[in-house]
Protein backbone atom coordinates (compact mmCIF):
# COMPACT_ATOMS: atom_id res chain seq x y z
CA UNK A 1 0.00 0.00 0.00
CA UNK A 2 1.38 3.42 -0.88
CA UNK A 3 1.13 6.50 1.26
CA UNK A 4 -1.01 9.32 -0.10
CA UNK A 5 0.91 11.49 -2.55
CA UNK A 6 3.94 9.23 -2.71
CA UNK A 7 2.95 7.33 -5.83
CA UNK A 8 4.35 3.90 -6.65
CA UNK A 9 7.85 4.68 -5.36
CA UNK A 10 7.12 4.17 -1.65
CA UNK A 11 5.38 1.34 0.14
CA UNK A 12 4.26 1.62 3.78
CA UNK A 13 5.45 -1.86 4.72
CA UNK A 14 8.50 -2.25 2.49
CA UNK A 15 9.75 1.33 2.34
CA UNK A 16 11.32 2.69 -0.81
CA UNK A 17 10.76 0.35 -3.77
CA UNK A 18 13.49 1.90 -5.94
CA UNK A 19 17.01 2.08 -4.55
CA UNK A 20 18.40 5.64 -4.41
CA UNK A 21 21.33 4.92 -6.74
CA UNK A 22 18.95 3.77 -9.47
CA UNK A 23 17.26 7.17 -9.41
CA UNK A 24 20.57 8.75 -10.47
CA UNK A 25 21.38 5.92 -12.92
CA UNK A 26 24.23 4.79 -10.69
CA UNK A 27 25.99 8.16 -10.82
CA UNK A 28 27.46 9.36 -7.54
CA UNK A 29 29.08 12.67 -8.50
CA UNK A 30 27.18 15.73 -9.70
CA UNK A 31 28.57 17.70 -12.65
CA UNK A 32 27.93 20.96 -10.76
CA UNK A 33 29.44 21.84 -7.37
CA UNK A 34 26.51 22.08 -4.94
CA UNK A 35 26.60 22.68 -1.21
CA UNK A 36 23.76 21.57 1.07
CA UNK A 37 22.88 25.24 1.46
CA UNK A 38 23.07 26.11 -2.25
CA UNK A 39 19.85 27.73 -3.43
CA UNK A 40 18.14 26.39 -6.55
CA UNK A 41 15.36 27.97 -8.57
CA UNK A 42 13.46 26.91 -11.68
CA UNK A 43 14.15 28.95 -14.80
CA UNK A 44 10.96 28.00 -16.62
CA UNK A 45 12.88 26.19 -19.34
CA UNK A 46 11.58 22.73 -20.20
CA UNK A 47 14.19 19.97 -20.01
CA UNK A 48 14.65 18.09 -23.27
CA UNK A 49 14.19 14.34 -23.23
CA UNK A 50 12.95 12.13 -20.44
CA UNK A 51 12.71 13.50 -16.92
CA UNK A 52 12.05 11.07 -14.11
CA UNK A 53 9.41 11.61 -11.44
CA UNK A 54 12.01 13.01 -9.03
CA UNK A 55 13.15 15.58 -11.61
CA UNK A 56 9.52 16.66 -12.08
CA UNK A 57 9.04 16.94 -8.30
CA UNK A 58 12.13 19.15 -8.06
CA UNK A 59 10.84 21.47 -10.79
CA UNK A 60 7.49 21.75 -9.00
CA UNK A 61 9.25 22.51 -5.71
CA UNK A 62 11.68 25.14 -7.03
CA UNK A 63 9.36 28.00 -7.97
CA UNK A 64 11.25 30.07 -5.42
CA UNK A 65 14.79 29.60 -4.07
CA UNK A 66 15.07 26.28 -2.23
CA UNK A 67 18.21 24.84 -0.58
CA UNK A 68 19.60 21.45 -1.60
CA UNK A 69 19.01 20.04 1.90
CA UNK A 70 15.30 20.89 1.77
CA UNK A 71 14.91 19.29 -1.67
CA UNK A 72 16.65 16.12 -0.45
CA UNK A 73 14.30 15.97 2.55
CA UNK A 74 11.24 16.50 0.36
CA UNK A 75 12.33 13.76 -2.07
CA UNK A 76 13.36 11.45 0.80
CA UNK A 77 16.66 10.79 -0.96
CA UNK A 78 20.26 11.00 0.25
CA UNK A 79 21.88 14.38 -0.42
CA UNK A 80 24.45 12.83 -2.80
CA UNK A 81 21.70 11.39 -5.03
CA UNK A 82 19.73 14.64 -4.87
CA UNK A 83 22.79 16.63 -5.96
CA UNK A 84 23.14 14.42 -9.05
CA UNK A 85 19.47 15.00 -9.97
CA UNK A 86 19.82 18.73 -9.41
CA UNK A 87 22.99 18.87 -11.50
CA UNK A 88 21.07 17.21 -14.36
CA UNK A 89 18.50 20.01 -14.24
CA UNK A 90 21.14 22.73 -13.94
CA UNK A 91 23.02 21.28 -16.94
CA UNK A 92 19.92 21.38 -19.14
CA UNK A 93 19.04 24.93 -18.04
CA UNK A 94 15.87 24.08 -16.11
CA UNK A 95 17.39 25.21 -12.76
CA UNK A 96 19.81 27.88 -11.66
CA UNK A 97 22.09 27.35 -8.67
CA UNK A 98 23.36 30.03 -6.33
CA UNK A 99 26.06 29.24 -3.75
CA UNK A 100 25.38 29.83 -0.05
CA UNK A 101 25.46 33.44 1.11
CA UNK A 102 28.59 32.99 3.23
CA UNK A 103 31.81 32.30 1.38
CA UNK A 104 34.39 33.07 4.03
CA UNK A 105 33.88 30.77 7.01
CA UNK A 106 30.61 28.87 7.54
CA UNK A 107 31.69 27.94 11.08
CA UNK A 108 32.38 31.54 12.08
CA UNK A 109 31.65 31.76 15.82
CA UNK A 110 29.77 35.07 15.57
CA UNK A 111 27.55 33.68 12.81
CA UNK A 112 26.78 30.54 14.82
CA UNK A 113 26.02 32.61 17.94
CA UNK A 114 23.66 34.85 15.95
CA UNK A 115 21.80 31.77 14.66
CA UNK A 116 21.60 30.33 18.18
CA UNK A 117 20.28 33.63 19.56
CA UNK A 118 17.64 33.74 16.82
CA UNK A 119 16.57 30.18 17.56
CA UNK A 120 16.31 30.91 21.28
CA UNK A 121 14.06 33.90 20.56
CA UNK A 122 11.77 31.70 18.46
CA UNK A 123 11.38 29.14 21.25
Amino acid sequence: MTAAGDGPWLDDAAGRLVRPFTVSNGRTRPTVALDLMSQLMATGATPLGYVGPEHAQVLDLCHGPVPVAEIAAYLRLPAAVTKVLLADLVDCGALTAKPPAFFHNPTDRSLLEAVLDGLRRQL
